[in-house]
């Protein structure tokens, strides 16, 4: 069978989630349908005319573009501008357009991971550390019962949504306790007596769920408990941190060297001949990364004391603003700082695609000349 862009969708995920973007961004499959079949992919950083051209000419079923064609919102499609021009060609010609951008700068081993291999050995973690909560585990829910009456609250709790973490169902957690109760004249107690304080062994049981499932969960829970009024708690969970996931990198160079010195090093590794940088001769040790269009990171890498911020382009009062505080600067230009990652991204989507060919724009270049 041919593969489909779903399964496209499923390669490029398992390396970069699409949970991991920024909320402002626009990522994933922006057009097509994911039940498409798809013999030939085109990486492209941006999605030109030029680009459009060559992989009609290529006779290709999907452009993956980093970044995405489709950013703001767009009222009307009539291509009196070059933006509606290419996604009107683009649908005339089937050819479904997919957006990773900032999923993929976030994701351990991806473009951000990339782009600061090129500052040299040291500790590294991301400026802004991603969190992530799954939809299974949003709430957990609490419940006191009886140890005969544990077995089948926990299934039917499960049976409503609750206790499940990943691949694993029916998780859940408890510990014996003593619970103390007094109902009134009108009560009917499941344990001892109305109207006479008790005390009884009970147990606690533990179980996440999604919040979707809560209303179903209570009403099921009330339903099957053996008693007549049980006690539940609804905590709500919060997201946890992502080890190597998030915005930017921090690496702390296990040798201090100059900016100069690491200017040659981001130079051989994105393969340009220049970069703008401030202060050449300072000796640094804590360096922030940031491809593409960094400004957003500077306070965040200021206030984590670091020396030196690299990245695509920064406005001139935010370089400046940087310099007079201490953190030099390296800027290689926007498109320079992702397109060399492009490459890696083919060679791991034709491991996971072994019967689609990935093929990379050659028209994609920048159209920035040094002169």
């Amino acid at each position: 069978m041919p593969a489909l862009v779903r399964d496209f969708e499923n390669a490029i995920e398992a390396m970069a989630p699409l949970a991991f973007a920024e909320r402002w961004d626009n990522v994933g499959l922006l057009i097509g349908q994911r039940e498409a079949p798809i013999k030939r992919v085109l990486l492209t950083i941006d999605l030109t005319a030029a680009v459009l051209d060559e992989a009609i000419a290529q006779q290709v079923d999907l452009i993956c573009t980093y970044h995405p064609v489709m950013f703001k919102p767009i009222q009307r499609l009539v291509g009196a501008d070059p933006k509606s021009d290419i996604i009107l060609r683009a649908i005339k010609a089937g050819i479904g357009i997919y957006s990773p951008h900032t999923a993929l700068d976030s994701a351990a081993g991806g473009m951000t991971d990339w782009l600061a291999d090129a500052v040299g050995q040291g500790y590294r973690r991301p400026l802004v550390v991603a969190e992530s909560l799954p939809v299974t585990q949003e709430l957990k829910v609490v419940t006191f019962a009886p140890a005969n009456a544990l077995d089948r609250l926990r299934d039917v709790m499960a049976s409503a949504g609750a206790g499940r973490i990943d691949h694993y169902d029916h998780c859940s957690f408890s510990v014996e306790g003593s619970g103390t109760f007094r109902g009134d004249a009108t009560t009917t107690p499941a344990v001892g007596a109305k109207e006479r304080f008790e005390r009884v062994e009970e147990h606690r049981l533990e179980m996440v769920c999604p919040a979707s499932a809560l209303h179903v969960l209570i009403s099921t829970l009330r339903q099957f408990h053996p008693y007549e009024e049980p006690a539940v708690d609804v905590y709500p969970l919060r997201a946890r941190p992502l080890p190597g996931v998030g915005g930017g990198r921090k690496v702390v160079l296990d040798q201090p060297t100059t900016v100069g010195q690491l200017a040659e090093r981001i130079k051989k590794h994105l393969n340009i001949a220049a970069v703008k940088s401030t202060e050449s001769a300072k000796i640094v040790r804590q360096v922030a990364v940031v491809p593409g269009s960094g400004g957003d990171f500077v306070e965040t890498a200021i206030a984590q004391e670091c020396e030196l911020f690299i990245t695509g382009e920064l406005t001139y009062h935010t370089a400046l603003s940087a310099w007079t505080r201490g953190c030099a600067v390296i800027l290689t230009g926007h498109a320079n700082s992702e397109r060399g990652f492009l490459p890696i991204l083919s060679q791991r989507l034709t491991e996971r695609l072994d019967s689609v060919e990935i093929i990379l724009a050659s028209a994609d270049r920048t159209f920035f000349e040094i002169i």
